[in-house]
């Protein structure tokens, strides 16, 4: 079985045993977690697609952990003006296990 979830204003490619790494969610470590966004589900006999949701399809997964990301850097410069800064950002990731679908 195969779903396409949306979260975090992302979508994501899943099947059960998945693991998939999104944007923060708010819960702890081994908390079970609930996605009804879900736009597809499928397999070889079967296909649902949703408009933009499926209605009734939700999928569950436990939090592994939470975590940051590798470091984003960035710089902004204008030339002939003596200006140029640099910066950096660590996005914040939660490790999900997809356990149902």
């Amino acid at each position: 079985m195969l779903a396409v979830i949306k979260t975090g204003g992302k979508q994501y490619k899943i099947k059960v045993g998945s693991r998939i790494k999104i944007e923060k969610l708010e819960g702890k470590e081994g908390e079970k977690i609930t996605f009804g966004e879900v736009l597809f589900l499928g397999d070889e006999n079967n296909i649902k697609v949703g408009t933009p949701f499926i209605k009734g399809a939700k999928v569950e997964g436990k939090i592994i952990k939470t975590a940051k990301d590798k470091k984003v850097v960035g710089i902004k410069h204008k030339a002939k003006k003596r200006y140029k800064v640099k910066f950096g950002h660590r996005q914040i990731l939660t490790e999900v296990e997809i356990t149902k679908i």
